[in-house]
């Protein structure tokens, strides 16, 4: 088996084996930090690289970044694969490159774009339920005291009304009490109160 795949390369050319090693070290990086995310390991560092005018006429959103771990790979992985189907549908080598070279860039732009999109998700999720701070809610699942537990409660976010996890640092919350929202804590889960807790040091 070694054998064999020792004489198939020897029978490439040096630019297919550039462009067949290219594409089988960052399938084998991709496959990697698929695994590792999958685990809940992934890595990925991104280096700023912004699109800035001085006059202002034209700049990308500043939490856009075309260059990480994630986009480079991509990159590097379309352009190897994209250089070796190329060169066997006969393409002349600068012909082979450029269509390499677009189709890496492509697929980097496309990475980072995705990125950017699941990252503004969470932030503007994270930034709507900020907004339950101090909104009043209602009990639907019982919820046990003192954080021994967790129950459900309903709230309007967004002019929807959403079913969210809730626990409370008092006595158990039966259904249909009405409570407040002090805090939010690790999961989105509500941290709540009884509202006559509030109206007792407001009165």
């Amino acid at each position: 088996m070694i054998l064999t795949i020792t004489d198939w390369w020897y029978t490439l050319s040096s630019i297919e084996q550039i462009f067949w090693g290219i594409a089988l070290i960052f399938s084998l990086l991709f496959l990697i930090q698929f695994g590792l995310s999958l685990l809940g390991g992934d890595i990925d560092t991104d280096t700023d690289l912004h699109a800035e005018t001085s006059d202002g006429s034209f700049s990308l959103d500043p939490s856009f970044t075309l260059l990480s771990v994630r986009s480079i790979i991509a990159f590097f992985t379309f352009f190897g694969w994209m250089g070796v189907l190329a060169l066997s549908k006969g393409y002349g080598q600068s012909m082979v490159v450029l269509i390499a070279l677009g189709s890496g860039l492509a697929a980097m732009v496309t990475v980072a774009y995705l990125m950017y999109f699941f990252s503004r998700l969470a932030e503007e999720g994270n930034a709507d339920l900020a907004e339950l701070i101090f909104k009043n809610a209602t009990v639907y699942l019982t919820i046990p005291e003192r954080r021994r537990g967790k129950g459900k409660v309903h709230v309007t976010l967004n002019n929807s009304l959403r079913e969210m996890d809730a626990v409370t640092e008092g006595e158990r919350l039966d259904n249909g009490k009405s409570v407040k929202i002090i805090e939010i804590i690790e999961e989105n889960i509500l941290v709540v109160e009884p509202v006559e807790i509030f109206d007792v040091h407001t009165s």
